[in-house]
This record gives structure tokens, C-alpha cells and sequence, in this order.
């Protein structure tokens, strides 16, 4: 009798440690679909925004060629289209910078990381997301908070005579720029926790 209590109780407790088990395994899968989720969207979205805008440098190029044309050839100037110039520039430079992160086309000064192995390259860029670029997203982001609402609230224009209105809506690009680069950060995060990164 006490032979099988005791088998009762071990069977009990294996059942227990059985169940706890699939608990975890369920987690640990909703977790890492999840994380897959995430990374399809916000890529998705960063691609996207990255593609449209893109166009957007034919567009500059078609100013620029406009500019030097009227200014040197005709000898005149428009406020206007130099300020919709680097507009357009600022734009193109603030939201596709997640989509550059996205395709990992930013500019690399090294001469360790080329020639690192994947699971290095992976902790260097785990360490980088972690202590660099999302501190540093988030840190831009409140920082340039009251720099917006300020010219918001004056309902900011050129100080040019013939210069464009809305200086405000630019400089709303700033924190929206750096939201974007801080979603990507998380979505490059989570490719390394889920073992989907790609380094070449």
C-alpha cells in the first residue's frame, strides 16, 4: 500500500511536470509567433514608406536641374524651391532611414565586423540594438517633442520672404523618422532573438 502510494504520487508528479512542460512549450511558440508577426509588419510597413518615397529623389533631382537652370542661366531665385529642395531632402533622409536599416544599406567604418562569424555579428548587433539605436530613437523622439509642439503652436512658417508655410509639418518628420527607425530596431532585435537575422 505504502509502495503505491508513492508510485502515485511520482505518477502525479510527473503528469505535473509533463503538463507544466507543454505550458511552456505553448508560451515560448506564442512568443516566437509573436515576434515573427512583428517583424512581418513593421518590415512591411518600412518597405513600403521606403519605396514611395523613393520616388521622391527623382523629384529633387527635377528641382535641383530647375534651380541651377533658372538661377545661373536666367539669373533668378525663388525662396520657394530651395527650400522645398532640402524639404524633400530632410523628408527622404528622416523616413527611409528604417527602410535603410530594414535592408542593412547603412554605411559601415569598420574593419572588425566584415570579418566576424554570424553568431558575432548577431551579439554585435544584439549589444548595438540594445545600447545604441532604440535608446537613441527613444531619446530623439522626447527630445524633439517640445522642438515640434512649439511650432505647432506659433504655427511656424519661413522667416523668407517667399518661403513656403508650414515649417511645422517638417519638423513633425523628426519624431516620426525616429518612431520608425525604433520600430525597425525592435524588429532587427527580434530577428536575433528568434535566429533570423541574415548577416552576409
Amino acid at each position: 500500500m505504502n509502495l503505491q502510494r508513492k508510485f502515485m504520487i511520482l505518477n502525479w508528479f510527473v503528469q505535473q511536470k509533463l503538463s507544466a512542460c507543454k505550458i511552456t512549450k505553448k508560451i515560448k511558440g506564442d512568443y516566437l509567433k509573436f515576434l515573427i508577426y512583428y517583424v512581418k509588419i513593421i518590415d512591411s510597413l518600412n518597405e513600403k514608406i521606403g519605396k514611395t518615397l523613393s520616388w521622391l529623389t527623382l523629384l529633387l533631382v527635377l528641382l535641383v536641374c530647375y534651380d541651377v537652370f533658372v538661377r545661373y542661366l536666367l539669373k533668378q531665385s525663388s525662396s520657394a524651391i530651395q527650400e522645398l529642395e532640402w524639404h524633400i531632402f530632410s523628408i527622404l533622409f528622416l523616413l527611409t532611414a528604417a527602410f535603410t536599416l530594414k535592408e542593412d544599406k547603412h554605411v559601415r567604418v569598420d574593419v572588425f565586423y566584415a570579418n566576424f562569424s554570424p553568431k558575432k555579428k548577431a551579439l554585435v548587433d544584439f549589444l548595438g540594438c540594445v545600447f545604441f539605436l532604440i535608446p537613441f530613437s527613444i531619446l530623439m523622439i522626447w527630445s524633439s517633442q517640445n522642438f515640434v509642439l512649439t511650432s505647432f503652436k506659433i504655427n511656424e512658417v519661413s522667416p523668407d520672404p517667399g518661403g513656403l508655410p508650414a515649417r511645422f509639418l517638417l519638423k513633425s518628420m523628426i519624431p516620426i523618422g525616429f518612431f520608425l527607425v525604433l520600430l525597425q530596431g525592435f524588429s532587427m532585435l527580434f530577428k536575433i532573438i528568434s535566429g533570423n537575422k541574415k548577416n552576409d
